[in-house]
């Protein structure tokens, strides 16, 4: 068995799909492991250090491909259409391609993965059950862009976050709120309380109140009828209505004012972002006051956030740099790349390094966008009916 890790093309991406440490256990399973050249460079991960771990080095994408039973991937392939050269032209007809493919957001090119005959898992669909743990994406990529938005904002901000008694004075603590208490959002809390913020986030999932104070943070949250039912069976934040929606701005309207440094983190699996904060709640923060946006690439909490860009409204400056985990490249590689071994290893015979998938398995079933030509996932079906 062949498995291929090629390299990412796609803008601001510095991450690869498996490190030194993921290629020698693939290779300790007998498996033959071909990285592309300088696949691994955005991440201080050397040719060299592949070459160590018993893989072998591919000239190009061709070479790399040629004869692998999987294909490991950051980001789906680019499609035609797309700026950049055609990736998808390269894969061939079965072909397990496992990476995290968006396909919700990209249902015509997911529809043109299908065409090329590659078995596709798209790992941002992985079950929320306890088995996966060690292989959900979500998390650990969120895990990092959380504490790097932190790092964002004290970047662009003029001030110390922690309070400091000094002979000349005192410094008060920066204020920052969190919207959105995920796996990023509670890191971001985590990271700013570390650095001796005072912190104070909100959600709409009444679950997440007990997580924030936990971490020393105050809760700031609408509590009615409909905030009880906030949460999907997966654990995800569900799509609230647009009363709740005012309810909710009126409530952290006020409490963004006061604040030094907001951090928006408040994203829907396969869905636009939802809007958090507006122009006029831009406006009532005082001149040096930091927004970060990270939910940017799929339409971003805040109005007036540019993807890519540093934005300056009177003086508060709006953070929104894409690609957040990329932005950690090395320990966003590193998990990245044990959630894709911890994937791949149970779809393997125990005594061979051959491919064994149980097509049945709810983890295999749950990530399965694509076979024999078609898609298949229901997700996908459901829109396209």
């Amino acid at each position: 068995m062949k498995l291929a890790v090629l390299k990412e093309r796609r803008p601001h991406e510095q991450r690869i799909a498996a490190s030194p440490e993921t290629v020698k256990r693939l290779v300790g399973r007998g498996i033959v492991v071909s990285v592309e050249r300088g696949a691994g460079l955005g991440a201080n991960f050397a040719d060299a250090d592949f070459q160590a771990a018993g893989a072998e080095i591919a000239a190009d994408p061709r070479a790399c491909l040629d004869g692998a039973d999987v294909v490991f991937k950051v980001r789906r392939p680019i499609a035609p259409g797309e700026a950049g050269e055609d990736e998808l032209a390269l894969l061939k007809p079965g072909q397990i391609l496992i990476g995290m493919l968006n396909p919700l957001m990209n249902r015509p090119q997911t529809a043109l993965l299908a065409e090329t005959g590659a078995i596709a898992f798209a790992m941002e669909l992985l079950p929320r059950i306890t088995r996966a743990q060690s292989m959900d994406v979500l998390s650990s990529q969120a895990n990092l862009a959380g504490y790097k938005a932190v790092l964002d904002a004290c970047e662009v901000f003029g001030r110390a976050l922690p309070m400091m008694m000094t002979a000349a004075g005192t410094i008060a603590p920066a204020r920052i709120f969190v919207m959105g208490a995920g796996v990023a959002g509670l890191q971001a809390v985590a990271t700013a309380r570390r650095l001796g913020a005072l912190v104070s986030a909100t959600d709409v999932r009444p679950a997440a109140k007990e997580q924030v104070e936990s971490l020393g943070a105050k809760f700031v949250m609408v509590e009615d009828e409909e905030s009880a039912q906030a949460e999907t069976v997966e654990g995800y934040a569900r799509e609230m209505s647009e009363a709740y929606a005012r309810k909710q701005a009126a409530l952290v309207a006020g409490t963004i004012a006061r604040q030094d440094i907001v951090i928006c983190t408040a994203q829907i699996p396969g869905q636009k972002a939802p809007i958090l904060v507006d122009e006029a709640m831009v406006r009532s923060m005082k001149p040096g006051s930091v927004i970060v946006d990270l939910a940017i690439e799929s339409g971003g909490n805040c109005t007036l956030a540019k993807a890519g860009e540093v934005v300056d409204v009177d003086g508060v400056r709006i953070v929104a740099h894409p690609n957040v985990p990329s932005r950690v490249a090395v320990d966003a590689s590193s998990l990245y790349a044990k959630n894709l071994l911890n994937f791949v290893m149970p779809l393997l015979y125990k005594d061979k390094p051959e491919l064994n998938i149980d097509w049945d398995d709810e983890l295999v079933a749950g990530t399965l966008i694509c076979r024999d030509g078609k898609v298949v996932h229901p997700l996908l079906l459901e829109e396209k009916a």
